[in-house]
């Protein structure tokens, strides 16, 4: 098992964007697990071997009454990260443990993945050629249930159908969406830590000094907390003598919501609950299925290992099993009152907005890969709320509200000078045309033909050259005559053409010869002579990532000419510092997401890893020790901003760029084939 990439930090449960554990450090047990937000959402790793203690996960902070310092670790040897499943290695006192996280976010099976539940995984064996006798602790703590801890919780165990112990915690309130904001954990609901029921097994809700009971004497204390300062749940296993064979067990994180999301005044369940199953009910499924679930996750992990090694290379193979489960655990599933699917994101570490256009325009690869029905999800809020009497203008939304609450946009305030027109318009009709075009059929576009007409109408009469405005890179702030955003409007009238022609609509010629016209226009207005300007009026020394053609090869509308990417990649590989190629000339920053879509249109051999390389480069070395950014300086490799964004889900993009590079004509038998592998 080996692993050379350093993540910067490690994925351990990864559900959605309250449901959630990190582990910010090179080892288990260096530091506090966090909730992506980097603040504490402990969990606490012990063993007894032979009497001795031993931690090997988080840290455990024993008072200074205690006979016993913090416990020494087993050494970590070892993680691996992979796209369902994380696998630490320890040795120490002749035994070896294996844990393993997995979040079995399988895209083709959306119950399973809207499922809040996490399985971590025990194996232990001697390899000092004697027996050993094994004790294991492991706990959760009340942070994973409240925002802050000066919330009061309550907590209580239960068996469900006599073969699982459940405990579970949860603050006394319960303020059930009321919490709105960005940086913010839940505090409605409640935390279950469960296991099989078992003779082996102890469980106790109590103070965190049951850590140091644990350590003194192998076993709980008994009774349950209520209202004590940092209460935990925990277990112990008594695995008992163990040899060189492995014995292994078993425990679940879960956690139950109670309602996930408001929808325009509706308060909405998880996806998972839409045929009225229970939470102990999908609880005793996610228990029952445990073995198969394992083994499809192992199955998945090797597969797009596989594949993606052998479209991108070892580095690329890295990057996608880092951003696999964070792209899905930056939504929420639920379904709406018509039982349509909703997939909404929260934009993490930037402003919370809910189901956010231009991230979720990033993120689609991975989707339409696996599940094209999720981009519909993504899609269904923006069209409700445009089509409604509250959004009052000709160009798409950018948002429907603040997560957990989609009630309506609220970014820029709605005022006009802080919206991205151009921007929304060009994503929302290049995301339509994707689904209809990797689904092979035309009637999501039919749905919504009315705002997608006058979206695209709005584009050819203000797209091709920009007037000053935000675009997806706001951080950048407004930028008039912006060349990668015309871009944008051009591809969305060419998108808008696929749809036309889809759905025999007898203008899709016309659409498409005016896309074509602009795209000559846009290379005479841009053009540098050895690359393309940032905006149409700058110097010749001005550049950006056009990040924004690769769409042309996608859809193979063929608008722009070849030259163009024959002279852009090799002036971005000019412009390239120690940790990637920045966003454009005016600052040194770069985002993960756009570095990627730019290095999959490079034709020439070689030219994507190079590009790509520093982008690892960066995780692997950086000090920002959060989950995956996307916004980062190429120069110092720290992060900007943004942490645990969906929009890591557009890596996947060489991945979809390799099912239009087989040349079939069929180009949804061709991604049958493809899926079929995966």
């Amino acid at each position: 098992m080996t692993q050379s990439l350093r993540p910067p930090s490690v994925p351990l449960i990864t559900v959605d964007p309250y449901f959630s554990v990190w582990s910010p450090s090179d080892h288990l047990y260096d530091e506090h697990t966090v909730h992506w937000t980097n603040k504490r959402n402990s969990m606490v790793g012990l063993l007894l071997i032979d009497g001795k203690p031993r931690r090997f996960m988080g840290k455990v902070e024993l008072d200074e009454t205690s006979t016993y310092h913090e416990p020494d670790f087993l050494e970590q040897k070892n993680v691996k990260v992979e796209p369902l499943t994380t696998t630490y290695l320890f040795e120490g006192e002749g035994i070896e443990l294996e844990v393993k996280f997995t979040t079995p976010l399988l895209l083709d099976d959306v119950e399973l993945l809207s499922k809040p539940v996490s399985y971590v995984t025990f194996g232990v064996r001697s390899i000092d050629g004697t027996s050993h006798s094994v004790k294991l602790y492991v706990d959760v703590s009340k942070e994973l249930c409240v925002h802050s801890l000066d919330q009061d919780v309550e907590g209580s165990t239960t068996q469900i159908l006599n073969k699982i112990v459940a405990m579970h915690m949860g603050t006394k309130e319960q303020p059930i969406l009321k919490r709105v904001g960005d940086d913010t954990r839940i505090d409605w609901g409640y935390c279950y830590l469960a296991a099989p029921q078992s003779e082996n097994l102890s469980t106790s809700i109590q103070s965190y000094q049951v850590r140091k009971r644990f350590l003194e004497t192998g076993s709980l204390s008994s009774g349950e907390g209520d209202g004590l300062d940092v209460p935990v749940m925990a277990a112990v296993i008594d695995i008992g003598e163990i040899s060189e064979e492995q014995s292994s067990c078993f425990l679940a994180v879960a956690y139950d919501d109670i309602r996930s999301i408001e929808y325009f005044g509706d308060q909405l369940k998880a996806y998972w609950r839409k045929d009225g199953q229970s939470f102990e009910e999908m609880l005793a499924t996610a228990f029952d299925q445990y073995d198969q679930i394992q083994k499809r996750c192992d199955q998945f992990n090797q597969l797009l290992i596989n594949k993606s090694t052998e479209i991108g290379g070892e580095t690329y193979k890295d990057l996608l099993s880092l951003a696999y489960r964070q792209a899905i655990a930056a939504h929420k599933t639920v379904v709406d009152e018509d039982g349509h699917l909703l997939f909404l994101s929260k934009e993490n570490f930037s402003n919370g907005c809910i189901a956010t256009v231009d991230v979720s325009y990033p993120s689609i690869p991975l989707f339409l890969l696996y599940n094209p029905e999720m981009v519909k999800g993504m899609m269904r809020p923006i069209f409700r709320y445009a089509e409604s009497e509250e959004w009052q203008f000709d160009f798409a939304p950018h948002d429907v509200g603040c997560y957990p609450k989609a009630n309506g946009q609220v970014y820029g305030e709605n005022k006009l000078e802080y919206q991205m027109p151009i921007e929304e318009c060009g994503n929302m009709l290049i995301m339509a045309a994707s689904i209809c075009l990797y689904e092979n059929d035309s009637n999501f576009a039919r749905d919504h033909w009315k705002h997608l007409s006058k979206w695209a109408t709005y584009l050819i009469e203000n797209g091709l050259d920009p007037e000053n405005q935000l675009c997806t890179d706001d951080f950048a702030g407004h930028l008039a005559h912006n060349a990668n955003l015309s871009v944008k409007a051009i591809l969305g009238i060419g998108a808008y053409s696929i749809m036309c022609n889809m759905l025999n609509e007898k203008n899709g010629e016309t659409y498409y010869q005016m896309a074509k016209k602009m795209a000559q226009q846009w290379e005479e207005m841009a053009s540098a002579n050895t690359h393309y300007k940032l905006t149409f009026d700058s110097l010749d020394e001005t550049w950006s990532l056009k990040y924004n053609l690769i769409w042309d090869h996608l859809f193979g509308l063929n608008l722009f000419s070849k030259e163009i990417i024959q002279k852009e990649i090799p002036h971005y590989l000019s412009k390239q510092n120690k940790y990637g190629t920045p966003l454009d000339n005016r600052n040194t920053y770069t985002k993960a997401d756009w570095l990627v879509w730019s290095a999959a249109m490079a034709t020439k051999e070689g030219d994507f890893e190079k590009m790509i390389a520093p982008l690892w480069r960066f995780l692997h070395e950086t000090e920002s020790r959060v989950p995956f950014t996307d916004w980062y300086d190429t120069v110092s490799g720290k992060q900007m901003n943004f942490q645990n964004r969906s929009v890591v889900g557009g890596l996947f993009i060489k991945m979809l760029a390799d099912v239009e590079s087989r040349g079939s004509q069929d180009r949804k038998a061709n991604e049958r084939n493809f899926i079929s592998e995966l």
